[in-house]
């Protein structure tokens, strides 16, 4: 086996199972949130799910803070005394500042041990976005594949990781700058319910609108069919804020349509949940492109 080590952050949302599966090391952003900062490991230690989204649900607000460079030095270093090499896939630049963290880290520790190989991927991917590119990766770790092959691998691969999410609330969009005050009042009104995508600068970008919860899940599956390959339907991942039923219900459709049987269904963590809000449902697959 190739003596190198998979790490990435907590954005990507995969479960504790997969990540002891996939054999990866996982560095944990963080959330503050009625007056106190909790980490946000993939096994929920400092706050289960439910209990984060009950809180959103009351009323409080929560934000996030980017892993930092000492966080990363810290998670890295052992490794690299080990005597193994490194190679990271980060949280996308577009949307936090955990990549650049990454990097500066990696840079620090070069210095330190010029002998180690230091990697790092902008995944340009969220959430379980990310999280199916690192799953994927640790799968051809498992197959042999060299830390530059891998490398090599999620570079070219990671626009083809489609990214599709629809909310249930406005008002986080709107808290987050992504629509307007107004937008948010007359939406929530009239029930529409948007869809986002990741674009291919790893920013979280408004692409359309469905008018009720039904119609903005099955443009899921609609955007789906456009672009996925045929790879890309040997495994699916869904995440969801606190809305199990609503993930299930779109695992069926894709099974039904697509003809998917491999869906992983998880939590949207608080990183990603404290921009979203409850009820948002996100689908992650790989396609020939990122598409609007």
């Amino acid at each position: 086996m190739a003596d190198y080590v998979l790490f990435t952050d907590s954005s990507i949302d995969l479960s504790t199972d997969m990540v002891r599966d996939a054999g990866i090391q996982v560095v944990p952003l963080s959330f503050t949130i009625q007056g106190e900062t909790y980490h946000n490991y993939p096994d929920n230690r400092d706050m289960e799910p439910d209990l984060f989204y009950d809180k959103l649900r009351a009323g409080e607000i929560a934000t996030t803070s980017s892993v930092n460079v000492g966080d990363y030095v810290e998670a890295m270093e052992p490794v690299l005394q080990e005597g193994k090499d490194i190679l990271v896939l980060a949280f996308s630049s577009g949307l936090s500042a955990t990549c650049s963290s990454a990097v500066v880290a990696s840079e620090e520790l070069r210095g330190n041990y010029p002998e180690r190989k230091i990697f790092v991927v902008d995944s340009l991917c969220a959430s379980m976005g990310q999280g199916l590119l690192v799953w994927l990766a640790a799968q051809q770790k498992k197959q042999g594949k060299t830390i530059e092959q891998i490398r090599d691998w999620a570079e070219e691969h990671k626009l083809q990781v489609c990214h599709y999410f629809t909310v249930n609330d406005l008002h986080y969009l709107k808290r987050g700058g992504r629509i307007s005050a107004t937008s948010a009042v007359v939406g929530s009104m009239l029930q529409i319910k948007p869809v986002l995508y990741v674009d291919n600068e790893g920013k979280l970008v408004n692409i359309a609108k469905a008018r009720g919860r039904h119609a903005s899940l099955k443009m899921l599956v609609d955007k789906m069919e456009q672009t996925i390959t045929d790879e890309g339907k040997d495994t699916v991942f869904i995440s969801h804020g606190d809305c199990l039923e609503d993930a299930r219900a779109l695992a069926s459709v894709i099974k039904e349509r697509i003809g998917t049987q491999t869906i992983h269904i998880n939590n949207v963590g608080p990183v990603i949940g404290a921009h979203t809000g409850p009820g948002v449902v996100a689908l992650f697959y790989m396609g020939t492109e990122r598409r609007p």
